[in-house]
């Protein structure tokens, strides 16, 4: 297509169909039955009940779905941030590795991916659990087992387990294509490994951490299945609780809750892209 020019509608209906069939659909068919009651009558008490809700825990009375929102987001947050903190590393090297290497750890991070993620978490459930493979490991070497699943540590360890590829891989796809003259550039004007990285390298794929971020928190903080298995039920996030009330028919309370969670979600997404746009464009939108 020419430059400058731009696509005809025929050429955008397609995409246009899916995205209202299957993005803005669902999504008002959510946002109806949150602000209505069983007799579909508009109502605000899906949204109120969802931030008043208590019950007693350890004998003292606590908000029953904020705690479970707040657990769902600091293990969420604990999963990207080990994500980032080892994705971006990896994804570095990827980038400057030679062809043949980046096409063998692409497939390596790939490989997981290739296999269900029911299988994957119970595959996890045997590694962890007391009898399983690593406390086999650990007592063969003297020391005594360590209790891990059931435990928030399991749910970390499964939620970073299927969630690592998505931060590895679009921080991967911008330092790929960066100018490599600009690192030769920021040397040669004196800047050390460190200062070359603070100042060329994290400015520049910061789109991409951004968009690792964004792929990885999402689902954490909404999941269920691995929270399930790997913590042995003991705990709810968010996304457990969410299914519970589907499972029991309170249609209009469960859509509330993904209500209230997609809109705090899309306000952490737009603050992460003002933040980027900022350190990226000097405050000019992309």
């Amino acid at each position: 297509m020419p430059q400058g020019r731009r696509p005809s509608a025929g050429l955008l209906a397609p995409y246009s169909i899916w995205a209202a069939l299957f993005i803005v659909v669902p999504l008002v068919f959510v946002a109806y039955y949150a602000f209505t009651d069983n007799s579909f009558a508009f109502t605000f008490d899906n949204i109120s009940r969802f931030f008043t809700a208590t019950s007693v825990v350890d004998g003292q009375e606590v908000r029953t779905y904020m705690l479970i929102f707040w657990r769902s987001l600091k293990l969420a947050f604990i999963s990207t941030i080990i994500c980032l903190l080892f994705g971006y590393p990896l994804a570095y090297i990827m980038a400057r590795s030679s062809e043949k290497a980046q096409k063998i750890m692409m497939t390596l991070i790939m490989i997981p991916m290739w296999m269900n993620f029911l299988i994957r978490t119970y595959a996890w459930m045997t590694i962890l659990q007391d009898t399983g493979i690593l406390n086999g490991l650990i007592t063969a070497i003297g020391l005594r087992t360590v209790h891990i699943i059931g435990t928030e540590s399991a749910v970390v360890i499964g939620m970073v387990y299927d969630y690592f590829p998505y931060m590895v891989l679009p921080i991967y796809s911008i330092m790929a294509k960066m100018d490599i003259k600009l690192i030769e550039a920021a040397k040669d004007l004196g800047c050390n490994n460190v200062s070359t990285l603070r100042r060329v390298i994290f400015p520049l794929s910061l789109p991409g951490v951004l968009s690792g971020i964004t792929m990885v928190l999402i689902p954490s903080v909404s999941t269920f299945y691995i929270s399930q298995k790997l913590g042995n039920g003991k705990f709810f996030l968010i996304g457990d609780a969410i299914e519970g009330q589907f499972v029991a028919n309170n249609l209009h309370f469960a859509a509330a809750m993904a209500f209230i969670l997609m809109v705090i979600l899309l306000v952490m997404m737009a603050a992460m892209k003002y933040f980027t746009n900022r350190q990226v464009y000097g405050g000019s939108e992309a």
